[in-house]
């Protein structure tokens, strides 16, 4: 059944909605800001309603499946890990787009919202409010695409003392390394690039 349930959440994850809407309004996600094939690069290429509905679509093809799996009782404990990730695999390597997916931020907030209700995404979302003042304040101006992937990284590392706070089970460690090795890998490219001193433009 774990098997099972992990390929329907694989699969979930992997449905690139966010670029096909881009697609529809002819617009191709790769040619904009970094490339990311995701809600916000569609947000910032097709306009804010777009942008809002790819953003809805990929969060909950990540908490949908979650919260049916958990409310049904099929899944739980240990089993939870390759289930609450598969999704987050899904966006970050769909198949859809040779394995070249998004960075898997708004689906991340759909798994943590559903394994957690809410309180763990809730959380993250005001580190990285947090994080966005501080360097809006510090530079005076919006953070780099670059910078963004960092501080996304990183937010989602320092998600992981909440975890700790709250007395999280310990399967939901093992899906918050399991999730933060991904934000890590798909950022990458931003951290070589900050490492190296260079930037690309604001969004």
């Amino acid at each position: 059944m774990t098997v099972v349930l992990t390929c329907i959440c694989l699969l979930s994850g992997s449905l690139m909605f966010s670029y096909w809407l881009g697609l529809l309004a002819k617009v191709n996600l790769r040619g904009v800001g970094d490339g990311n094939p995701g809600a916000f690069n569609l947000w910032r290429g097709a306009g804010f309603k777009l942008g809002l509905l790819g953003v809805a679509l990929d969060f909950v093809k990540g908490y949908l499946p979650i919260f049916l799996i958990l409310h049904a009782g099929l899944a739980s404990g240990y089993q939870l890990v390759a289930i609450a990730l598969a999704p987050v695999i899904g966006h970050a390597f769909s198949p859809f787009l040779r394995f070249k997916g998004g960075k898997s931020l708004a689906v991340t907030f759909g798994v943590w919202s559903a394994l957690t209700m809410f309180r763990a995404s809730i959380c993250f979302a005001i580190i990285l409010a947090l994080m966005f003042l501080v360097v809006r304040v510090h530079k005076g101006k919006a953070a780099t695409s670059t910078e963004d992937g960092m501080q996304t990284t990183f937010g989602f590392l320092l998600l992981s003392l909440y975890l700790l706070i709250a007395k999280s089970p310990t399967a939901f460690f093992w899906i918050w390394l399991g999730n933060f090795l991904i934000l890590l890998w798909k950022s990458r490219d931003a951290a070589a690039a900050l490492f190296k001193g260079k930037t690309t433009p604001a969004r």
